[in-house]
């Protein structure tokens, strides 16, 4: 019985509720399912921002990735720690906005 309790919350949406006893966590339905994209400096990122490469990237089968190459009306992607620029997938680690 214990171990079908703790299978059954979903961890993702739990708060702390100070005044409840402790039998029943508290799931927070009310909150959308939004990933929030941000660049090398911590800034957030929206569809069709344009962001900048921060150092050089060697690029399999095209040409390399300068620093300061710019990447205009770049989409965003179901993960957080990636952006879509024309056909290129990116990491938000190596770019920042301008």
């Amino acid at each position: 019985m214990w171990k079908d309790y703790w299978d059954d919350i979903d961890w993702d949406n739990w708060e702390y509720d100070p005044n409840d006893d402790g039998t029943t966590p508290v799931q927070n339905d009310d909150e959308e399912d939004t990933i929030v994209v941000k660049d090398a400096n911590w800034a957030i990122l929206k569809e069709w921002d344009t962001v900048v490469a921060i150092k050089d990237l060697k690029v399999k089968g095209m040409k390399d990735i300068k620093r300061w190459d710019k990447f205009p009306k770049i989409r965003l992607t179901d993960d957080e720690w990636l952006i879509e620029s024309w056909k290129m997938v990116l990491k938000t680690e190596f770019f920042k906005k301008i």
